[in-house]
């Protein structure tokens, strides 16, 4: 059975609804009306204005840039309205430093750009501002199942010092929606599929509904999971045709497609279908890592979630990971080694929030330099997510967005997972 070939509702028409809806189960409509004055019904209540950024000078540390590991001695950051208006040495911005600005002093510490958490669920406000305390002021969803990062993406907007900028993915394009068919009223013609989202018809439609309630990033899935014992993450779901056909629907939008994947041939299906990035990817082969090369194709391994298994108490998880593991580090290596682009992503959901930083270990445990397992959770990420000029380094017009640390990240990349201070577009973010 297939549903019946017809556009989705306007999104014009629903999408204050959803996101009122999605607010409320990520627990951010209070904070949201305590952030922002009311808008009057003139103004447009349903897309407020942006919060401002706040103003602030963080001197004295070590600032290292990611993009070209140069390290620059008593730095300077001017942060205004949340951008970075100036950053170098003292000795040359001194005298250009605003007064009566707050003043984050990071003596004998080193100053990074915000980090960038390329694959992380972000259900709830409570979790996306523990992301932010722990390092992740960018982040891409890995999808929610009743349009939560929708709402946390707006959170971000409005009071960006409570979530991460956010690209947002809606929800998961999988054979089984369960009770995600709840999410939407325009999915509810789905329930009677008695292979599930599986047709072409079926497949556009979940696209199209997640395009229409403001989703940034489309995410699906080649393999089953991992992290459920029943489930064979071998065993492949979407076949090349079916995944090409998510790929088209999402570029119809101007969207790219992000890939839940484990075996060489869902993984290389997937890649020749067109996605943007290649989630997990345990066993992916030389010869879909030499096609992501030529095509340019992101690999974000989620590193993170993958050692997580292995400290499962459910032993079918824990084999499962300590197998998966020394596998997936191979990849990492091969996959930089080769010029593929990488992304760090945490894929950190449940109500827990791995620190962006233990990732970036990983990828340095792995094989990859410590400036280039760096740059795989600042420059690179962001390019991935399409923050190439906003996050990733603190530079003049780059969003005002630092993490300092305790000690050298290129010789101690375990600092990053310990954040001293963490500032979001120019707020100081309080640990409590």
């Amino acid at each position: 059975m297939c549903v019946e070939n017809t556009p989705p509702p306007s999104g014009r028409l629903t999408r204050r609804g959803v996101l009122a809806g999605a607010a409320a189960l990520a627990g951010t409509s209070a904070v949201l009306a305590g952030a922002a004055p009311a808008a009057s019904a003139s103004s447009g209540a349903r897309h407020g204005s942006p919060g401002r950024g706040g103003d602030l000078v963080v001197e004295g540390g070590r600032l290292l840039d990611p993009l070209t590991g140069e390290v620059t001695e008593d730095a300077v950051v001017v942060i205004v309205g949340g951008v970075v208006r100036a950053a170098g040495p003292r000795s040359r911005l001194g005298t250009r430093t605003p007064s009566g600005v707050p003043v984050l002093r990071a003596h004998g510490q080193w100053i990074l750009p915000g980090l960038v958490d390329a694959h992380i669920h972000l259900n709830t406000a409570a979790e996306a501002r523990d992301a932010v305390l722990k390092g992740a002021t960018s982040a891409r969803s890995g999808s929610t199942n009743f349009y939560q990062d929708v709402a946390v993406r707006e959170l971000a907007r409005q009071a960006p010092e409570r979530a991460p900028r956010l690209r947002a993915a809606g929800i998961f394009v999988t054979p089984d929606l369960g009770d995600t068919i709840l999410a939407d009223p325009d999915l509810a013609p789905l329930a009677r599929l008695r292979e599930g989202v599986r047709s072409t018809e079926a497949l556009r439609r979940v696209v199209e509904v997640n395009l229409a309630r403001g989703a940034d990033t489309i995410k699906t899935r080649v393999n089953e999971r991992a992290g459920l014992p029943e489930q064979d993450p071998l065993v492949q779901v979407y076949d090349h045709e079916q995944l090409s056909t998510i790929v088209a629907a999402a570029r119809r939008g101007g969207k790219g497609v992000l890939c839940h994947s484990y075996s060489e041939k869902g993984c290389h299906d997937a890649v020749t279908a067109g996605i943007r990035s290649l989630e997990h990817g345990a066993f992916v082969g030389e010869r879909t890592l030499r096609e992501m090369r030529r095509r340019g194709t992101y690999f974000t391994p989620t590193l993170t979630a993958i050692a997580g298994l292995a400290e499962s108490s459910d032993p079918v998880l824990a084999e499962r990971g300590r197998t998966y593991l020394p596998v997936l580090e191979r990849a990492v290596l091969a996959a930089h080694e080769l010029g593929v682009p990488l992304a760090a992503g945490t894929d950190s959901s449940g109500g827990t929030v791995d620190p962006i930083g233990r990732e970036v270990e990983l990828m340095h445990a792995a094989g990859l330099p410590a400036l280039d397992a760096i740059r795989t959770a600042t420059t690179g990420a962001a390019k991935l997510l399409g923050f190439a000029s906003t996050a990733g380094r603190l530079a003049r017009g780059f969003a005002g967005d630092v993490l300092v640390v305790d000690g050298d990240p290129l010789a101690d990349l375990g600092v990053l997972s310990r954040p001293a201070h963490v500032v979001r577009a120019g707020f100081s973010v309080p640990a409590v």
